[in-house]
């Protein structure tokens, strides 16, 4: 995205070899903060999200935080338009410059799996774009304009471009990312050692044809299947549940309730010692999730099933049959405006993952259930998004809010602020907005 004339000074934040902050960009991040600081998320809160090339808007930082680091880091690439603090985005002027790679409807079904499996992780333009448009038919926004890709979508490209290219010359059966996903499995299913891993991939190279696709280590192969986005995030917790090392407290080394380390020490094959945290949750964001959805041509149309397919009267077979959707349309009516807003539910429950006849063990997932689906999909085990796994060995009971943190984040960015996503179905984005029922 190119950067508007009244914004270039984003871009020139570093006067050349000197290193040093130019006068246009001190001014730049003082009407940044001046705009910022008269919105009503900052009167309430006093803080702002910082977009810092680092923070890219994910942390909330006091004022004086933010200007820090923005002329340490600079403005994360691309943020031209403030419209993570209150600035409206201009119109674009229409550009029918149209990605050949959707331009049909059935393009899905021509590719092999590993392909669809980019289409439905990588997903497709994400370019920031908020325009005005008429309401359609079926309720929500509508525009003509197609846009081209972006910076944002480079992931994608060089996924699908792996998913096609053959091995090694002459090979049909295996692509360089199906090689690399299958090897992946097969080191998890047995335990593969990592160095193991790294022999066996060598002697791949050293097998076949000069110039075949073979990832040279484990490092370079996750590195390629990282691109999908599919990972998680490691929090470290309490032993006791008061506290998790996140945000604000994620650097510190003791629990500032209970006083308990946060690392134990043991040792390593290598006979060195290495610091283990005492407890550890898992996190799998929620967010790139449901922009995935609108991403693929199969799921986006059951994601307005729930407006377009809306009994007045009749049997309740659906949440958007009940009163209380329709109270809460009717509290909300900016959010229902637009259909494609995401209802959500929350469940958890315990298992004991060693059975009965092992150690006592209670494991706890938090599943977040989408609503707008059609009553044949919403429980289905596609569309049940694990999003928290919170550690045993016992009952969080009362304490379980600790362990919702980040959830908790995520459902405030997509109830207050929405999420730009991108609407395969009409090739343009739109801000996602989700509430939890």
């Amino acid at each position: 995205m190119e950067a508007p004339l009244h914004r270039r000074w984003i871009d020139n934040w570093c006067m050349p070899r000197r290193g040093e902050i130019t006068p246009e960009f001190y001014a730049g991040v003082d009407e940044f903060i001046q705009l910022a600081s008269s919105q009503e998320s900052f009167i309430r809160l006093g803080v702002l999200k910082c977009p810092c090339i680092k923070c890219e808007c994910l942390k909330f930082k006091l004022v004086n935080e933010v200007k820090r680091d923005l002329c340490k880091h600079g403005f994360m690439k691309g943020y031209y338009y403030w419209t993570n603090h209150g600035e409206e985005m201009p119109i674009m002027p229409q550009n029918v410059i149209v990605n050949e790679y959707y331009r049909q409807d059935n393009f899905r079904d021509q590719f092999n799996p590993y392909e669809q499996m980019v289409m439905d992780a990588a997903g497709p333009s994400h370019a920031p774009a908020t325009m005005q448009g008429a309401f359609s038919e079926s309720g929500y926004q509508s525009y003509n304009i197609e846009e081209p890709p972006n910076e944002n979508v480079k992931a994608f490209y060089e996924m699908l471009s792996a998913a096609q290219s053959p091995l090694y010359s002459g090979c049909d059966a295996e692509s360089e990312l199906s090689a690399a996903v299958r090897m992946l499995s097969i080191k998890s299913y047995y335990n593969m050692p990592e160095g193991c891993y790294n022999e066996i991939m060598q002697f791949m190279q050293h097998t076949m044809s000069t110039g075949n696709r073979v990832p040279d280590d484990f490092y370079h192969t996750k590195k390629l299947v990282s691109k999908l986005g599919l990972g998680c995030q490691k929090i470290d917790c309490c032993p006791n549940s008061c506290m998790l090392y996140y945000k604000d407290d994620q650097f510190e080394r003791s629990y500032k309730f209970c006083s308990h380390p946060r690392f134990k020490s043991a040792r390593s094959s290598t006979g060195k010692f290495k610091e283990i945290p005492f407890k550890r949750m898992w996190y799998l964001p929620l967010i790139p999730r449901l922009q995935r959805i609108y991403a693929s041509t199969i799921t986006v149309s059951n994601m307005r099933w729930h407006y377009e397919n809306r009994r007045e009267f009749g049997v309740l077979s659906h949440p958007s049959d009940g009163e209380a959707w329709k109270y809460f349309d009717r509290t909300h009516p900016d959010f229902s405006a637009d259909p494609r807003n995401v209802r959500l539910g929350l469940c958890v429950d315990g298992f004991t993952p060693y059975g009965q006849s092992g150690r006592p063990y209670s494991c706890w997932p938090v599943i977040v259930t989408l609503y707008n689906l059609p009553p044949g999909l919403c429980l289905k085990r596609e569309f049940m998004f694990l999003t928290v796994i919170i550690p045993g060995p016992s009952n969080p009971k009362s304490k379980i809010d600790v362990f919702l943190q980040p959830l908790i984040d995520e459902l405030k960015l997509l109830w207050h602020e929405g999420v730009l996503t991108y609407d395969i179905s009409t090739k343009q984005n739109f801000m996602m907005k989700a509430a939890l029922l």
